[in-house]
C-alpha cells in the first residue's frame, strides 16, 4: 500500500510538471505531451505499470479497510475518533473513492479520446493539438468545478497518506520531521497547482 502510494505520488509530481507548462509555455506542453503520447517506452511499458499501480493501491485500500473492520469484532460502545486521529486519517477510504471517481473522469476526458485518436480513428500525428484539447476540456464550468472538488479531496488524501507511507515502511529517524514537513507542503502545493491550471484554462478559453 505504501509503496504503490509513493509511486503514484511520484507520478503526480511528474504529471503536474508537464501540465503546468500548458499555462506558462504551451509549445513546451505540446512537445512534452506528444513525446509522452508516442514514445513506445512510455506507452507500452510505463503506462501499463502506472495503471497497475493505481489498481494495486486502491485494491489494497479496500482490503486494509475490510481487515481493520474485522480486527475488532466487538465495536466500541462509544467511539470518539477525533480524539485520537484526524478526520483525514479516519476517512482515507472516502477521499480515496472520490479520487478513484476522478480518475475515471480523467480517463474519460483525456486517456480515452487519446487512445481513440491514435489507434481507433487512425489519425495522423499532430504535435500541436494537445494544448487546444486541454483548454477545451475546461470550458464548461461544471467540469472545472468537478476537477476542483477532486483536487481538494486529493489534497486531504495526500495530507495523511503521503506522510504515513514512510511510517508504514518503518522509516522513523532524525529525518522524520523534515519528511513530514515536505509531505504536508506537497499535499497542499501540488493539488493547488492543478486547481490553478483548471481555473486558468476555464477563464482563458481559446477563441475560435
Amino acid at each position: 500500500m505504501a509503496l504503490s502510494g509513493l509511486f503514484l505520488v511520484f507520478f503526480l509530481g511528474q504529471h503536474f510538471t508537464i501540465n503546468i507548462t500548458s499555462v506558462i509555455a504551451p509549445d513546451t506542453f505540446n512537445s512534452w505531451s506528444h513525446f509522452m503520447g508516442y514514445n513506445a517506452l512510455v506507452q507500452f511499458v510505463l503506462q501499463p505499470i502506472l495503471i497497475a499501480g493505481v489498481i494495486i493501491h486502491f485494491v489494497m485500500g479496500f482490503v486494509l479497510e475490510i481487515q481493520n473492520n474485522k480486527a475488532r469484532a466487538i465495536k466500541y460502545e462509544k467511539y470518539n475518533g477525533g480524539a485520537n486521529a484526524s478526520w483525514t486519517s479516519r476517512n482515507m477510504i472516502i477521499t480515496g473513492l472520490v479520487v478513484l471517481a476522478f480518475l475515471g473522469l480523467h480517463f474519460y476526458d483525456f486517456w480515452g479520446p487519446e487512445i481513440a485518436y491514435k489507434y481507433l480513428e487512425g489519425n495522423p500525428e499532430d504535435p500541436t493539438r494537445y494544448y487546444h484539447e486541454t483548454v477545451e476540456k475546461f470550458e464548461p464550468i461544471w467540469r472545472t468545478v468537478l476537477y476542483v472538488i477532486a483536487f481538494v479531496l486529493l489534497a486531504l488524501h495526500l495530507w495523511h497518506g503521503f506522510a504515513s507511507s514512510f511510517q508504514s515502511m518503518g522509516i522513523n529517524n532524525k529525518y522524520t520531521p523534515a519528511i513530514k514537513i515536505f509531505t504536508k507542503i506537497y499535499a497542499i502545493v501540488i493539488p493547488l497547482g492543478f486547481i490553478f491550471i483548471a481555473f486558468y484554462h476555464h477563464l482563458n478559453p481559446i477563441t475560435h
